[in-house]
C-alpha cells in the first residue's frame, strides 16, 4: 500500500512531535566529556529536509551542537566511497557488537575485528583509511570538505570540545592500538585516533544533520544543493549499517519501534534515514544509558509513526509531486 504525503502533512507531524515531546525531562547530559556535561539540557529541536531541498525546522534547529558519533556515517561512506563497499566490508566489517559503542571487549570476542565502522574501534580504523594515507591534513580537508557536501554547508571544530574530548580519550587510545596489534588499523595510530577525536568535534545544527540524512534517502545527491556527493549504490549500504547498530546495544529496541534507521551521538543528535522519502533529525543533549538523546528518540518516533516511515512496512510512504506553478 502507498501513502502519499505532503510538504505540509510532514510539517504538521514535525510541528506536533515538538509539543508532544518540549517538556520530557529524561535522561541526563554526557558528563565523562566536560563540555558536553555544560551543554544546556533544555535544548531541543527537529528538523526534516524533504526531496524537493525544502527544510522544515521547529526549536532550536540553528545551536551548533557536538556531531559526535552520527561522524561515523560520512566517514563510513567517503571511505568506501574512496575504495569501495567490499574493501569496508572486509577491512572493518558491518556486523553489530551488542556491546556498548566504545567497547575494547567487542575487538577481542570478534576476534580481532573492528566490527562495524560505526562503533569506535571500526570509526578509528575507517578514518586511517581515508585517501591520502600518511597525510593528516589531507585526509581531514577529505573529511571536512565531504560532511560540508552531505550537509550542503559549512562545518568547523568546536574548539572546546575538542581540547575536551582529547584530554579524555584514554579508551580510545587504547582502542587504537589494540587494532594496530591486530593490523586492523591502516594509518598512524596516534595520527588516526587525532582525525577521529576532530571529526567527533564538528559542529553541526538540526538543520543541517537532516540535510545529511536527505542526502542519503536521495541516493547520493544533495537535495539542497542538487550536487552529488557520493556514489548512490553506497546509499542503502550505509542505511542497513544504521539500521543495525545505529543505537548502540539498544539498536534492536529502536529498529523493532520505529523501523527507521538512524544514528545517535552523545551530543544530543540523532539523524535518520528513509530510504527515497526524506531525512529526519532531533537534538536535545539529556541521553539514556546507552548514550541517545532521550527527547529526540521520542521526537522522532513519533514522527516515523504518524508518517508510516517504517521501512519494513507494508504501507508505504512517498512524497506527493508538486502540481506545477499556474501561469
Amino acid at each position: 500500500m502507498i501513502q502519499k504525503i505532503d510538504n505540509a502533512t510532514v510539517r504538521e507531524a514535525v510541528q506536533q512531535a515538538y509539543e508532544r515531546c518540549k517538556n520530557e525531562t529524561g535522561g541526563k547530559n554526557a558528563d565523562y566529556i566536560p563540555y558536553l556535561a555544560n551543554v544546556p539540557s533544555n535544548l531541543f529541536g527537529i528538523a526534516a529536509c524533504l526531496p524537493d531541498g525544502e527544510v522544515i525546522a521547529v526549536g532550536d534547529t540553528d545551536y551548533k551542537f557536538g556531531i559526535e558519533s552520527v561522524s561515523k556515517v560520512p566517514t563510513a561512506i567517503l571511505a568506501m566511497n574512496q575504495y569501495s563497499a567490499q574493501e569496508m566490508l572486509d577491512k572493518i566489517g558491518a556486523d553489530a557488537t551488542g556491546l556498548p559503542f566504545n567497547s575494547i571487549m567487542a575487538i577481542l570476542l570478534e576476534n580481532d575485528h573492528p566490527s562495524t565502522p560505526l562503533v569506535n574501534a571500526g570509526a578509528i580504523s575507517a578514518c586511517s583509511m581515508v585517501k591520502p594515507v600518511g597525510d593528516s591534513d589531507g585526509k581531514w580537508k577529505s573529511i571536512v570538505g565531504f560532511i560540508e557536501g552531505l550537509a550542503g554547508s559549512q562545518v568547523e571544530v568546536i574548539d572546546e570540545l575538542y581540547k575536551s574530548e582529547t584530554a579524555t580519550n584514554f579508551n580510545n587510545k587504547s582502542i587504537a592500538w589494540l587494532l594496530k596489534n591486530y593490523n586492523r588499523i591502516y594509518d598512524d595510530p596516534d595520527m588516526s585516533l587525532d582525525i577521529y577525536t576532530r571529526q567527533c568535534s564538528i559542529g553541526v545544527t538540526a538543520k543541517q544533520l537532516a540535510t545529511m540524512a536527505a542526502t542519503i534517502a536521495n541516493g547520493g545527491v544533495n537535495p539542497v544543493t542538487k550536487q552529488p556527493v557520493f556514489k548512490p549504490e553506497l546509499a542503502p549500504k550505509i542505511a542497513s549499517l544504521m539500521a543495525t547498530v545505529g543505537f548502540y546495544e539498544h539498536t534492536g529496541d529502536w529498529l523493532f519501534t520505529t523501523g527507521l534507521p538512524a544514528k545517535t551521538g552523545v551530543g544530543g543528535g540523532i539523524m535518520g534515514v528513509v530510504p527515497g522519502v526524506m531525512g529526519v533529525a532531533a537534538f536535545a543533549p539529556p541521553l539514556d544509558e546507552a548514550g541517545n538523546s532521550v527527547k529526540a528518540q521520542k521526537a522522532l518516533a513519533y514522527v516515523a509513526g504518524h508518517l508510516n516511515l517504517n521501512i519494513f512496512g507494508t504501507t508505504r510512504c512517498v512524497m506527493a509531486e508538486k502540481e506545477p506553478a499556474k501561469a
